[in-house]
């Protein structure tokens, strides 16, 4: 997959480590690992702001798309910017799942699902370790 910003993990590893990202950051967002249910540091946070890429900062979410979706992962039922998420199939662990990154980067976000419950009926579970908050 090509996108506009292209880092070797060294560079993405330097750029985390300068941003002061959690440590998980660059296994979730380069490898696609995924963070444990409800130990994100975004799942329980219901500040006033935006969601951005933790590696190239580009806008993902508004936080009054944020929802309680009990999944243990921060849940939002649409992104802020149209065409700033791309969506992949992921047919990892015997499932078929549809994942997003981040268009400008690259970056591992977590997956979208169509069970959300606003008039999207979507529901973006977005790793919190693939996220940064700006406050309103």
């Amino acid at each position: 997959m090509t996108t506009p910003i292209e880092k070797t993990d060294a560079e993405w590893k330097a750029l985390l480590a300068e941003k002061g990202a959690e440590p998980a950051a660059f296994e979730v967002t380069r490898h696609a690992a995924t963070e444990r249910p409800f130990t994100g540091k975004y799942e329980a946070h219901w500040d006033d702001g935006t969601y951005h890429c933790i590696c190239c900062g580009a806008k993902l979410f508004e936080s009054s798309t944020k929802f309680d979706a009990g999944c243990g992962w921060p849940s939002f039922s649409q992104e802020a910017v149209p065409g700033a998420i791309r969506n992949i199939v992921d047919r990892s662990h015997g499932m078929v799942r549809t994942e997003n990154v981040c268009a400008n980067c690259g970056a591992h976000l977590g997956h979208v699902f169509p069970d959300g419950p606003t008039e999207t009926g979507l529901r973006y579970c977005m790793n919190s370790a693939s996220l940064d908050f700006k406050k309103k």
